[in-house]
């Protein structure tokens, strides 16, 4: 009796809401099949299947399995660029600032590991479709942003004015996602405290010898 006695707009907002539930959930699904056995491999009947439902109940939320991995891929890297875009908005200088890159691109990791992992994986495949195309846009802003940070430290002294920051780039990003597939949030170590352990592992090669070392290493006998 309540139910009947709300209006129809009430009832349409519960049902969209319940849908929207729904498709996430389907997505989380989805996500966690792709991880685990790629995009390629994974068919709409295996998501199904995961998921409790009959595999063509899957195509009144997408119409496609490349649907999903959109909305999988679009999610991370929105987010990625908006994390990305508030940093350097902070102005602080390159050392912080790579800081920061680094440990956004930890805590990714984990609420991120398919799309990273598919992306990893399976980027040259993604290519040749059109709708996939923002991908290299989207990874030559990322690469933009960090090597400007790099150049940044470079002309400030504070980076070694000795490597090519765009090969810096490329190491720091290769080890840093190459981790997707070792890492778990609910391992030995947090995010966090496994960007920590390899900031102390790479910057004290990346950053510029203070005066005081330069002189303690000059005056060491050969």
């Amino acid at each position: 009796m309540a139910s009947s006695s709300r209006s129809p707009r009430a009832r349409s907002t519960e049902k969209n809401a319940q849908g929207s539930e729904r498709r996430r959930a389907l997505v989380q699904i989805a996500a966690e099949l792709f991880a685990e056995r790629g995009f390629r491999s994974t068919t709409v009947r295996e998501i199904g299947d995961a998921a409790g439902v009959l595999s063509g109940s899957l195509y009144h939320h997408f119409d496609s399995k490349e649907t999903i991995l959109e909305e999988i891929l679009s999610s991370y890297l929105d987010n990625l660029m908006a994390t990305h875009t508030e940093i350097v908005s902070r102005e602080q200088d390159p050392i912080a600032t790579l800081r920061e890159l680094i440990v956004a691109a930890f805590v990714s990791l984990g609420p991120h590991r398919a799309a990273i992992t598919v992306i990893q994986n399976e980027r040259n495949y993604l290519s040749q479709f059109p709708r996939f195309a923002y991908l290299n846009k989207t990874e030559n802003e990322i690469r933009r942003i960090w090597v400007q940070v790099i150049e940044d430290g470079i002309a400030q002294g504070v980076f070694r004015d000795d490597l090519d920051p765009k090969i810096v780039y490329r190491f720091l990003r290769d080890s840093v996602w190459v981790a997707v597939r070792w890492f778990t949030p609910s391992g030995e170590l947090s995010a966090q405290q496994l960007a920590d352990q390899y900031l102390r592992l790479v910057m004290e090669g990346l950053q510029a010898p203070t005066p005081a070392k330069s002189r303690s290493r000059r005056a060491t006998p050969a």
